[in-house]
Protein backbone atom coordinates (compact mmCIF):
# COMPACT_ATOMS: atom_id res chain seq x y z
CA UNK A 1 0.00 0.00 0.00
CA UNK A 2 2.84 2.39 1.11
CA UNK A 3 4.49 1.53 -2.50
CA UNK A 4 1.50 2.40 -4.40
CA UNK A 5 0.46 5.98 -2.33
CA UNK A 6 4.04 6.70 -3.08
CA UNK A 7 3.70 6.47 -7.11
CA UNK A 8 0.24 8.00 -6.60
CA UNK A 9 2.14 10.64 -4.79
CA UNK A 10 5.16 11.42 -7.56
CA UNK A 11 2.65 11.19 -10.89
CA UNK A 12 0.93 13.92 -9.19
CA UNK A 13 4.04 16.27 -8.44
CA UNK A 14 4.89 15.20 -12.03
CA UNK A 15 1.66 16.30 -13.05
CA UNK A 16 1.94 19.54 -11.27
CA UNK A 17 5.24 20.13 -12.69
CA UNK A 18 4.43 19.45 -15.90
CA UNK A 19 1.25 21.61 -15.68
CA UNK A 20 3.37 24.29 -14.62
CA UNK A 21 6.11 23.76 -17.66
CA UNK A 22 3.16 23.83 -20.42
CA UNK A 23 1.89 26.68 -18.89
CA UNK A 24 4.86 28.70 -18.57
CA UNK A 25 5.35 28.29 -22.38
CA UNK A 26 1.80 29.63 -23.56
CA UNK A 27 2.79 33.05 -24.31
CA UNK A 28 0.94 35.08 -26.93
CA UNK A 29 3.26 34.79 -30.13
CA UNK A 30 1.89 37.83 -32.23
CA UNK A 31 3.49 40.47 -30.33
CA UNK A 32 5.92 42.38 -31.90
CA UNK A 33 7.67 45.63 -30.48
CA UNK A 34 7.70 48.37 -32.76
CA UNK A 35 11.69 50.23 -33.16
CA UNK A 36 11.72 53.54 -32.83
CA UNK A 37 13.76 55.92 -35.67
CA UNK A 38 15.61 58.90 -34.07
CA UNK A 39 16.14 59.96 -37.97
CA UNK A 40 16.91 64.05 -37.90
CA UNK A 41 17.98 66.33 -41.68
CA UNK A 42 21.39 66.71 -41.34
CA UNK A 43 20.91 70.23 -41.03
CA UNK A 44 18.35 73.37 -41.18
CA UNK A 45 18.32 75.43 -43.51
CA UNK A 46 20.36 78.16 -43.00
CA UNK A 47 22.52 76.72 -39.92
CA UNK A 48 26.19 75.84 -41.45
CA UNK A 49 27.99 74.40 -38.19
CA UNK A 50 27.31 72.42 -35.08
CA UNK A 51 27.78 75.85 -32.87
CA UNK A 52 24.23 76.12 -31.07
CA UNK A 53 23.07 78.47 -28.70
CA UNK A 54 21.07 75.96 -26.62
CA UNK A 55 24.20 75.28 -25.00
CA UNK A 56 23.85 78.83 -23.61
CA UNK A 57 22.65 79.25 -19.98
CA UNK A 58 19.98 81.15 -19.23
CA UNK A 59 21.94 83.67 -17.04
CA UNK A 60 24.14 84.60 -19.73
CA UNK A 61 21.72 84.35 -22.89
CA UNK A 62 19.63 87.19 -21.34
CA UNK A 63 21.08 90.81 -20.69
CA UNK A 64 18.54 92.41 -18.78
CA UNK A 65 18.90 92.56 -15.16
CA UNK A 66 15.32 93.31 -14.19
CA UNK A 67 14.49 90.09 -16.35
CA UNK A 68 17.31 87.83 -15.02
CA UNK A 69 16.01 88.92 -11.60
CA UNK A 70 12.04 87.51 -12.60
CA UNK A 71 13.11 84.25 -13.73
CA UNK A 72 15.49 83.58 -10.76
CA UNK A 73 12.48 84.52 -8.68
CA UNK A 74 9.71 82.26 -10.58
CA UNK A 75 12.37 79.05 -10.39
CA UNK A 76 11.66 79.22 -6.51
CA UNK A 77 8.52 80.22 -6.54
CA UNK A 78 6.72 79.35 -9.34
CA UNK A 79 3.94 76.74 -7.89
CA UNK A 80 3.50 74.63 -11.12
CA UNK A 81 7.04 74.26 -11.05
CA UNK A 82 7.16 73.27 -7.72
CA UNK A 83 4.15 70.72 -7.67
CA UNK A 84 6.36 69.00 -10.31
CA UNK A 85 9.37 69.23 -8.36
CA UNK A 86 6.62 66.78 -5.82
CA UNK A 87 6.26 64.36 -8.50
CA UNK A 88 10.04 63.90 -8.77
CA UNK A 89 10.08 63.18 -5.27
CA UNK A 90 7.35 60.67 -5.59
CA UNK A 91 8.46 59.01 -8.66
CA UNK A 92 12.32 58.48 -6.72
CA UNK A 93 10.33 56.90 -3.91
CA UNK A 94 8.49 54.73 -5.44
CA UNK A 95 12.14 53.37 -6.94
CA UNK A 96 13.23 52.48 -3.20
CA UNK A 97 9.00 51.11 -3.50
CA UNK A 98 9.83 48.88 -6.21
CA UNK A 99 13.83 47.89 -4.86
CA UNK A 100 12.07 46.14 -1.90
CA UNK A 101 9.98 44.10 -3.33
CA UNK A 102 12.39 41.56 -4.66
CA UNK A 103 14.40 41.49 -1.15
CA UNK A 104 13.30 39.73 1.36
CA UNK A 105 10.29 40.67 3.66
CA UNK A 106 11.44 40.23 7.70
CA UNK A 107 9.04 40.60 10.07
CA UNK A 108 8.77 40.51 13.58
CA UNK A 109 5.44 40.04 15.72
CA UNK A 110 4.35 37.74 18.46
CA UNK A 111 0.49 37.38 19.24
CA UNK A 112 -1.91 35.50 22.40
CA UNK A 113 -4.81 34.17 21.88
CA UNK A 114 -7.42 30.83 23.08
CA UNK A 115 -8.13 28.01 21.15
CA UNK A 116 -10.96 25.05 22.06
CA UNK A 117 -11.08 21.85 19.66
CA UNK A 118 -13.86 19.77 19.27
CA UNK A 119 -13.46 16.41 20.66
CA UNK A 120 -14.71 14.77 17.88
CA UNK A 121 -11.83 15.51 15.71
CA UNK A 122 -8.90 13.92 14.93
CA UNK A 123 -7.06 16.63 16.94
CA UNK A 124 -9.88 17.02 19.96
CA UNK A 125 -9.17 13.31 20.47
CA UNK A 126 -6.02 13.04 20.44
CA UNK A 127 -5.67 15.60 22.60
CA UNK A 128 -7.73 13.98 25.04
CA UNK A 129 -5.96 10.65 25.10
CA UNK A 130 -2.53 12.94 25.61
CA UNK A 131 -0.54 14.27 28.58
CA UNK A 132 1.13 17.10 29.56
CA UNK A 133 1.42 16.04 32.86
CA UNK A 134 1.28 12.17 34.64
CA UNK A 135 -2.40 11.93 35.50
CA UNK A 136 -3.86 15.02 33.33
CA UNK A 137 -4.97 15.53 30.10
CA UNK A 138 -4.48 18.25 27.54
CA UNK A 139 -7.28 21.13 28.69
CA UNK A 140 -10.00 21.29 26.60
CA UNK A 141 -9.67 25.66 26.11
CA UNK A 142 -6.14 25.66 25.05
CA UNK A 143 -4.28 29.31 25.43
CA UNK A 144 -1.26 30.03 22.68
CA UNK A 145 1.48 32.52 22.68
CA UNK A 146 3.88 33.31 20.16
CA UNK A 147 7.22 35.34 19.41
CA UNK A 148 9.05 35.56 16.40
CA UNK A 149 10.40 36.76 12.92
CA UNK A 150 8.56 35.74 10.03
CA UNK A 151 10.36 36.37 6.31
CA UNK A 152 8.77 35.41 2.96
CA UNK A 153 11.11 35.79 -0.37
CA UNK A 154 9.84 35.95 -3.89
CA UNK A 155 12.40 34.35 -5.83
CA UNK A 156 12.87 36.93 -8.92
CA UNK A 157 13.68 34.16 -11.28
CA UNK A 158 12.62 35.67 -14.65
CA UNK A 159 13.55 39.52 -13.55
CA UNK A 160 10.27 40.45 -13.23
CA UNK A 161 10.29 42.63 -9.82
CA UNK A 162 14.02 44.07 -11.39
CA UNK A 163 12.39 45.29 -14.82
CA UNK A 164 9.65 46.70 -12.49
CA UNK A 165 12.22 48.78 -10.52
CA UNK A 166 14.32 49.59 -13.88
CA UNK A 167 10.70 51.31 -15.13
CA UNK A 168 10.27 53.34 -11.83
CA UNK A 169 13.95 54.53 -12.55
CA UNK A 170 12.91 55.37 -16.19
CA UNK A 171 9.74 57.31 -15.01
CA UNK A 172 11.84 59.13 -12.30
CA UNK A 173 14.80 60.22 -15.25
CA UNK A 174 11.74 61.47 -17.51
CA UNK A 175 10.06 63.32 -15.06
CA UNK A 176 13.25 64.76 -13.99
CA UNK A 177 13.11 66.13 -17.52
CA UNK A 178 9.59 67.08 -17.70
CA UNK A 179 10.79 69.58 -14.86
CA UNK A 180 13.22 70.54 -16.87
CA UNK A 181 11.23 71.08 -19.41
CA UNK A 182 8.83 72.92 -17.60
CA UNK A 183 11.60 75.04 -16.81
CA UNK A 184 12.29 75.78 -20.34
CA UNK A 185 8.92 76.90 -20.62
CA UNK A 186 8.47 79.23 -17.89
CA UNK A 187 12.14 80.62 -18.81
CA UNK A 188 10.17 82.03 -22.49
CA UNK A 189 7.25 82.83 -21.25
CA UNK A 190 8.50 84.89 -18.58
CA UNK A 191 10.53 86.21 -21.04
CA UNK A 192 8.07 86.90 -23.83
CA UNK A 193 5.33 88.76 -21.44
CA UNK A 194 8.56 90.86 -20.42
CA UNK A 195 8.97 92.39 -24.09
CA UNK A 196 5.57 92.55 -24.52
CA UNK A 197 5.35 94.67 -21.22
CA UNK A 198 8.31 96.98 -22.60
CA UNK A 199 6.46 97.26 -26.00
CA UNK A 200 3.01 98.15 -24.52
CA UNK A 201 5.07 100.74 -22.22
CA UNK A 202 6.36 101.94 -26.08
CA UNK A 203 2.76 101.96 -27.22
CA UNK A 204 1.49 103.85 -24.62
CA UNK A 205 3.93 106.99 -25.21
CA UNK A 206 3.10 107.06 -28.40
CA UNK A 207 -0.60 107.54 -28.31
CA UNK A 208 0.24 109.90 -25.61
CA UNK A 209 2.44 111.93 -27.81
CA UNK A 210 0.37 111.78 -30.68
CA UNK A 211 -2.99 112.71 -28.41
CA UNK A 212 -0.67 116.00 -28.16
CA UNK A 213 0.24 116.42 -31.82
CA UNK A 214 -3.66 115.72 -31.99
CA UNK A 215 -4.93 118.72 -29.89
CA UNK A 216 -2.08 120.65 -31.15
CA UNK A 217 -3.78 120.27 -34.39
CA UNK A 218 -7.25 120.56 -33.13
CA UNK A 219 -6.34 124.09 -31.67
CA UNK A 220 -5.45 124.97 -35.02
CA UNK A 221 -8.25 123.77 -36.62
CA UNK A 222 -10.31 125.41 -34.12
CA UNK A 223 -8.44 128.58 -35.46
CA UNK A 224 -9.11 127.83 -39.07
CA UNK A 225 -12.71 127.52 -38.42
CA UNK A 226 -12.81 131.16 -36.61
CA UNK A 227 -11.09 132.61 -39.50
CA UNK A 228 -13.79 131.11 -41.39
CA UNK A 229 -11.32 129.06 -43.25
CA UNK A 230 -12.94 125.32 -42.01
CA UNK A 231 -16.49 124.19 -41.21
CA UNK A 232 -17.40 123.01 -37.84
CA UNK A 233 -17.18 119.57 -39.67
CA UNK A 234 -13.42 119.69 -39.68
CA UNK A 235 -13.30 120.75 -35.77
CA UNK A 236 -15.93 117.54 -35.12
CA UNK A 237 -14.00 114.99 -37.12
CA UNK A 238 -10.70 116.11 -34.93
CA UNK A 239 -12.64 115.82 -32.20
CA UNK A 240 -13.73 112.31 -32.58
CA UNK A 241 -9.99 111.44 -33.33
CA UNK A 242 -8.96 112.61 -30.00
CA UNK A 243 -11.60 110.74 -28.28
CA UNK A 244 -10.81 107.75 -30.56
CA UNK A 245 -7.05 107.55 -29.46
CA UNK A 246 -7.78 108.13 -25.84
CA UNK A 247 -9.80 105.29 -25.71
CA UNK A 248 -6.74 103.09 -27.58
CA UNK A 249 -5.14 104.53 -24.71
CA UNK A 250 -6.80 103.00 -21.56
CA UNK A 251 -7.26 99.62 -23.50
CA UNK A 252 -3.43 99.09 -23.39
CA UNK A 253 -2.79 100.48 -19.65
CA UNK A 254 -5.19 97.66 -19.18
CA UNK A 255 -3.37 95.60 -21.21
CA UNK A 256 0.05 96.31 -19.10
CA UNK A 257 -2.34 95.80 -16.13
CA UNK A 258 -2.79 92.27 -17.55
CA UNK A 259 0.58 91.26 -18.72
CA UNK A 260 1.97 92.49 -15.63
CA UNK A 261 0.00 90.56 -13.31
CA UNK A 262 0.43 87.32 -15.65
CA UNK A 263 4.04 88.21 -14.82
CA UNK A 264 3.06 88.02 -11.22
CA UNK A 265 1.41 84.75 -11.78
CA UNK A 266 4.70 83.07 -12.96
CA UNK A 267 7.25 84.70 -10.56
CA UNK A 268 4.44 83.22 -7.49
CA UNK A 269 3.45 86.43 -6.35
CA UNK A 270 0.54 89.01 -5.86
CA UNK A 271 -0.01 91.62 -8.56
CA UNK A 272 2.61 94.59 -8.00
CA UNK A 273 4.68 96.88 -10.42
CA UNK A 274 7.25 94.92 -12.57
CA UNK A 275 10.33 96.83 -12.39
CA UNK A 276 11.61 97.76 -16.63
CA UNK A 277 13.20 100.28 -18.16
CA UNK A 278 11.38 100.35 -22.08
CA UNK A 279 12.91 103.50 -22.78
CA UNK A 280 15.09 101.68 -25.33
CA UNK A 281 13.16 99.02 -26.28
CA UNK A 282 13.06 100.31 -29.70
CA UNK A 283 16.77 99.69 -29.87
CA UNK A 284 17.00 96.62 -29.02
CA UNK A 285 19.20 94.30 -31.37
CA UNK A 286 17.79 90.91 -32.15
CA UNK A 287 21.30 88.69 -31.36
CA UNK A 288 22.17 86.23 -33.87
CA UNK A 289 20.83 82.82 -33.30
CA UNK A 290 22.92 79.52 -34.10
CA UNK A 291 20.31 76.39 -34.69
CA UNK A 292 23.41 74.09 -34.78
CA UNK A 293 22.74 70.57 -36.28
CA UNK A 294 19.54 68.94 -36.24
CA UNK A 295 20.61 65.56 -34.14
CA UNK A 296 21.49 67.99 -31.29
CA UNK A 297 17.30 68.41 -30.93
CA UNK A 298 17.75 64.74 -28.87
CA UNK A 299 20.48 65.47 -26.76
CA UNK A 300 19.18 69.19 -26.26
CA UNK A 301 15.62 69.05 -25.87
CA UNK A 302 13.77 68.24 -22.68
CA UNK A 303 10.72 67.08 -23.97
CA UNK A 304 12.61 64.32 -26.81
CA UNK A 305 14.20 62.90 -24.07
CA UNK A 306 11.00 62.65 -21.46
CA UNK A 307 9.22 60.90 -24.08
CA UNK A 308 12.80 58.73 -24.92
CA UNK A 309 12.91 58.01 -21.18
CA UNK A 310 9.18 56.83 -21.06
CA UNK A 311 9.42 54.72 -24.65
CA UNK A 312 12.49 52.74 -21.94
CA UNK A 313 9.70 52.13 -19.45
CA UNK A 314 7.10 50.94 -21.79
CA UNK A 315 9.67 48.21 -23.66
CA UNK A 316 10.50 47.19 -19.91
CA UNK A 317 6.68 46.70 -19.53
CA UNK A 318 6.46 44.06 -21.94
CA UNK A 319 8.98 42.29 -19.94
CA UNK A 320 7.29 42.68 -16.57
CA UNK A 321 4.01 41.38 -18.26
CA UNK A 322 5.45 38.55 -20.10
CA UNK A 323 6.90 37.40 -16.97
CA UNK A 324 2.97 36.75 -15.50
CA UNK A 325 2.84 33.87 -17.52
CA UNK A 326 5.89 32.36 -16.03
CA UNK A 327 5.59 30.24 -12.41
CA UNK A 328 6.29 32.51 -9.64
CA UNK A 329 8.44 30.94 -6.65
CA UNK A 330 8.08 31.70 -2.80
CA UNK A 331 10.29 31.59 -0.13
CA UNK A 332 8.55 31.51 3.85
CA UNK A 333 10.09 30.92 6.97
CA UNK A 334 9.80 31.19 10.69
CA UNK A 335 11.76 31.20 13.65
CA UNK A 336 10.85 31.66 16.98
CA UNK A 337 8.81 30.97 20.33
CA UNK A 338 5.54 29.72 21.26
CA UNK A 339 3.79 28.04 24.08
CA UNK A 340 0.42 27.61 25.91
CA UNK A 341 1.72 29.44 28.88
CA UNK A 342 3.60 32.71 28.46
CA UNK A 343 5.59 31.37 31.78
CA UNK A 344 7.22 28.35 29.23
CA UNK A 345 8.29 31.10 26.52
CA UNK A 346 11.76 31.31 28.13
CA UNK A 347 11.82 27.30 27.97
CA UNK A 348 14.43 26.71 25.72
CA UNK A 349 14.50 24.37 23.50
CA UNK A 350 11.53 22.58 24.23
CA UNK A 351 9.14 26.31 22.71
CA UNK A 352 11.66 26.73 19.94
CA UNK A 353 9.56 26.32 17.03
CA UNK A 354 10.45 27.27 12.90
CA UNK A 355 9.59 26.44 9.28
CA UNK A 356 10.58 26.84 5.99
CA UNK A 357 8.95 26.14 2.98
CA UNK A 358 8.39 26.95 -0.66
CA UNK A 359 5.79 27.21 -3.21
CA UNK A 360 5.87 27.42 -7.41
CA UNK A 361 2.93 28.84 -8.98
CA UNK A 362 1.95 29.49 -12.21
CA UNK A 363 -1.19 30.16 -14.60
CA UNK A 364 -2.61 27.05 -15.84
CA UNK A 365 -6.37 28.02 -16.50
CA UNK A 366 -8.38 31.36 -17.84
CA UNK A 367 -5.34 33.65 -18.77
CA UNK A 368 -7.26 36.43 -20.21
CA UNK A 369 -6.44 38.93 -17.47
CA UNK A 370 -2.66 38.87 -17.70
CA UNK A 371 -2.79 38.50 -21.41
CA UNK A 372 -4.85 41.30 -21.78
CA UNK A 373 -2.42 43.23 -19.90
CA UNK A 374 0.76 41.58 -21.92
CA UNK A 375 -1.03 42.82 -24.74
CA UNK A 376 -1.74 46.55 -23.38
CA UNK A 377 1.87 47.15 -21.99
CA UNK A 378 2.41 45.77 -25.95
CA UNK A 379 0.46 48.80 -27.51
CA UNK A 380 1.47 51.67 -24.63
CA UNK A 381 5.05 50.46 -26.20
CA UNK A 382 3.75 51.12 -29.68
CA UNK A 383 2.13 54.62 -28.88
CA UNK A 384 5.38 55.73 -27.02
CA UNK A 385 7.40 55.25 -30.08
CA UNK A 386 5.13 57.15 -31.84
CA UNK A 387 4.96 60.27 -29.41
CA UNK A 388 8.94 59.45 -29.00
CA UNK A 389 9.00 60.39 -33.10
CA UNK A 390 6.27 63.13 -32.93
CA UNK A 391 7.95 64.50 -30.35
CA UNK A 392 11.49 64.99 -32.93
CA UNK A 393 9.25 65.89 -35.89
CA UNK A 394 7.44 68.29 -33.56
CA UNK A 395 10.91 69.92 -32.37
CA UNK A 396 12.46 69.83 -35.97
CA UNK A 397 9.38 72.01 -37.07
CA UNK A 398 9.67 74.24 -34.49
CA UNK A 399 13.01 75.43 -34.91
CA UNK A 400 12.55 75.39 -38.75
CA UNK A 401 9.46 77.46 -38.38
CA UNK A 402 11.07 79.92 -35.85
CA UNK A 403 14.28 80.62 -37.84
CA UNK A 404 11.95 81.54 -40.96
CA UNK A 405 10.09 83.82 -38.88
CA UNK A 406 13.30 85.69 -37.52
CA UNK A 407 14.85 86.06 -41.05
CA UNK A 408 11.50 87.70 -41.88
CA UNK A 409 10.63 89.79 -39.01
CA UNK A 410 14.24 91.52 -39.80
CA UNK A 411 13.24 92.22 -43.47
CA UNK A 412 9.50 93.39 -41.81
CA UNK A 413 11.06 95.68 -39.52
CA UNK A 414 13.34 97.42 -41.78
CA UNK A 415 10.58 98.07 -44.41
CA UNK A 416 7.84 98.91 -40.67
CA UNK A 417 10.70 101.58 -40.51
CA UNK A 418 11.25 103.35 -43.92
CA UNK A 419 7.51 103.34 -43.78
CA UNK A 420 7.65 105.10 -40.37
CA UNK A 421 10.37 107.75 -41.68
CA UNK A 422 8.60 108.29 -44.77
CA UNK A 423 4.56 108.84 -42.79
CA UNK A 424 6.70 111.22 -40.17
CA UNK A 425 8.16 113.56 -42.82
CA UNK A 426 4.85 113.68 -44.71
CA UNK A 427 2.88 115.04 -41.65
CA UNK A 428 5.22 118.18 -41.77
CA UNK A 429 4.44 118.85 -45.26
CA UNK A 430 0.88 118.12 -44.97
CA UNK A 431 0.47 120.92 -41.68
CA UNK A 432 2.54 123.20 -43.81
CA UNK A 433 0.26 122.70 -47.01
CA UNK A 434 -3.15 123.01 -44.71
CA UNK A 435 -2.12 126.28 -43.22
CA UNK A 436 -1.47 127.69 -46.33
CA UNK A 437 -4.33 126.15 -47.86
CA UNK A 438 -3.21 123.71 -50.31
CA UNK A 439 -4.55 120.89 -48.59
CA UNK A 440 -7.39 119.42 -46.89
CA UNK A 441 -7.64 119.12 -43.30
CA UNK A 442 -8.55 115.54 -44.02
CA UNK A 443 -5.25 114.85 -45.31
CA UNK A 444 -3.92 116.28 -41.96
CA UNK A 445 -6.26 114.08 -40.26
CA UNK A 446 -5.38 110.61 -42.44
CA UNK A 447 -1.77 111.02 -42.17
CA UNK A 448 -1.44 111.48 -38.60
CA UNK A 449 -3.50 108.35 -38.48
CA UNK A 450 -1.09 106.21 -40.45
CA UNK A 451 1.49 107.83 -38.52
CA UNK A 452 0.40 106.57 -35.19
CA UNK A 453 -0.49 102.70 -36.57
CA UNK A 454 2.77 102.47 -38.45
CA UNK A 455 4.87 103.34 -35.03
CA UNK A 456 2.15 101.10 -33.22
CA UNK A 457 3.32 98.24 -35.76
CA UNK A 458 6.94 99.06 -35.55
CA UNK A 459 7.27 98.63 -31.63
CA UNK A 460 4.85 95.57 -32.35
CA UNK A 461 7.23 94.21 -35.32
CA UNK A 462 10.49 94.59 -32.23
CA UNK A 463 8.38 93.08 -29.93
CA UNK A 464 7.50 90.14 -32.77
CA UNK A 465 11.53 89.88 -33.34
CA UNK A 466 12.33 89.82 -29.25
CA UNK A 467 9.87 86.76 -28.87
CA UNK A 468 11.14 85.15 -32.19
CA UNK A 469 14.27 84.99 -30.59
CA UNK A 470 13.15 83.65 -26.80
CA UNK A 471 10.78 81.02 -28.73
CA UNK A 472 13.76 79.74 -30.60
CA UNK A 473 16.08 79.67 -27.85
CA UNK A 474 13.36 77.62 -26.21
CA UNK A 475 12.39 75.28 -29.70
CA UNK A 476 16.84 74.59 -29.77
CA UNK A 477 16.22 73.25 -26.14
CA UNK A 478 17.62 76.08 -24.23
CA UNK A 479 16.67 77.75 -21.05
CA UNK A 480 16.32 74.52 -18.80
CA UNK A 481 20.65 74.23 -17.83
Amino acid sequence: MKTISNKITHQCLGFFVLALSVSACVVPVNIVEKKESKYTPERFNNAQDSTNTAKTVWKNYFTDPNLLSLIDTALHNNQELNITLQEIEISQNEISARKGEYLPFVNLGGGAGVDKTSRYTSQGASDDISEIKPGRATPEILPNTYLGAFARWEVDIWHKLRNARKVAVANYLASVEGKNFLVTNLVSEIANSYYELMALDNQLDIIQKNIDILNNALTIIKLEKDAAKVSELAVRRFEAEVFKTKSLQYKIQQNIVETENRINFLVGRFPQHVQRNSEHFNELIPTKMYAGVPSQLLENRPDIRQAEFKLGAAKLDISVAKANFYPSLGLSASLGLRSFNPIYLASIPQTLMSSLAGDLAGPLINKNAITATYKNANAKQIQAVYNFERTILNAYIEVANQLSNIDNLEKNYTMKNNQVQALTQSTGISLKLFKSARADYMEVLLTQRDVLESRMELIETRMQQMNALVNTYRALGGGWN
